[in-house]
């Protein structure tokens, strides 16, 4: 049911003015919970994220959030989620506890409430004692949570969170990322679009890849993981011939250096080890070693993407 999902595009695209293609008939569904948007600068997930809240109009195709068709009903849409956007847009003279009480009043909030709402959630980011400091003295830690606040204020049905850990210290990254992931604990499902796919490996219960506006994968973050197998070859030289020679029988590679090869395995992996096997001897390649190993989501987008 559409209910049960957090995103849903049929054939979504959109092309700009200037000629650019930023989403290519994207088909998806997304459950709800802890979901990671990843992929590249550029790759889409911005465009996607402001087509889910109704800024942009696709071109062509459909969006559903939260069960709401987003074309019929931008406003209502809206009104169930929050979102925290990738730059800086704090006023630096107001407080944290202004900002974020007066988008509670935005959302519906009477202001005694929402005075209080903003207090609770600028307790829950770690920002109690500093609630009532001036943005313009806070590091960047504390106004990526500020913004964190005033997206979960009025308890939304979902929140999308654009490059949450951007210019984050691995402390401050560390941070984020736990916040991120207690939100679920709330009943409050997550879309984390990102290019760091440690992030999304960490936090999110699944995964949409997505690159060049296309999809590259869905699915959940562990069975992507699980269902894809690395054996890394190396040779004594010969690796782009070996990538092309593999690309014949199926199988997707990509060459890491002149002499070594990373092999994706799907399906029967003895057979697609004998399969790796002949096509070396066919090339009449020195083989020097043959090591498996599991992928994780960065290995697996950057094969997908070489294999592309």
């Amino acid at each position: 049911m559409a209910d049960d999902l957090l995103l849903r595009t049929e054939e979504l695209s959109l092309q700009y003015a200037s000629g650019t293609l930023a989403l290519d008939r994207l088909t998806i569904e997304v459950p709800r919970g802890s979901v990671g948007l990843v992929g590249a600068n550029g790759a889409g997930k911005t465009t996607l994220l402001r087509l889910a809240l109704g800024q942009l109009l696709p071109t062509a195709g459909t969006i559903e959030v939260v069960g709401v068709p987003v074309g019929d009903d931008p406003v209502g849409v809206r009104t169930r989620l929050g979102f925290m956007p990738e730059h800086d847009c704090l006023p630096p003279d107001q407080t944290a506890a202004d900002i974020v009480a007066t988008f509670g009043e935005m959302s519906g909030l009477p202001p005694r409430a929402a005075r209080q709402r903003a207090s609770e959630v600028l307790d829950l980011v770690g920002l109690d004692e500093a609630r009532f400091r001036p943005i313009g003295g806070f590091s960047t830690g504390m106004r990526q949570r500020t913004k964190l606040a005033q997206a979960i204020v009025a308890d939304p049905d979902a929140v999308l969170l654009d490059e949450p850990t951007a210019g984050l210290d691995p402390l401050g990254r560390e941070e984020m990322l736990a916040l991120v992931g207690r939100l679920s604990g709330f009943g409050i499902s997550v879309l984390v679009a990102t290019h760091l796919l440690d992030d999304v490996q960490r936090v999110c219960d699944h995964v949409v890849m997505i690159d060049g506006g296309a999809l590259r994968h869905s699915g959940r973050t562990q069975a992507l993981m699980q269902r894809t197998g690395l054996v890394r070859v190396e040779l004594e030289e010969g690796a782009p011939e070996l990538v092309v020679a593999l690309a014949q029988r199926g199988i997707s590679a990509t060459a890491v250096d002149p002499a070594t090869v990373d092999v994706v395995l799907e399906g029967d992996d003895a057979v697609a080890l004998d399969a790796v096997r002949d096509a070396v001897d066919d090339l009449g390649l020195a083989l020097h070693a043959l090591s498996g190993r599991r992928s994780s989501l960065d290995e697996l987008f950057a094969l997908d993407r070489g294999a592309g």
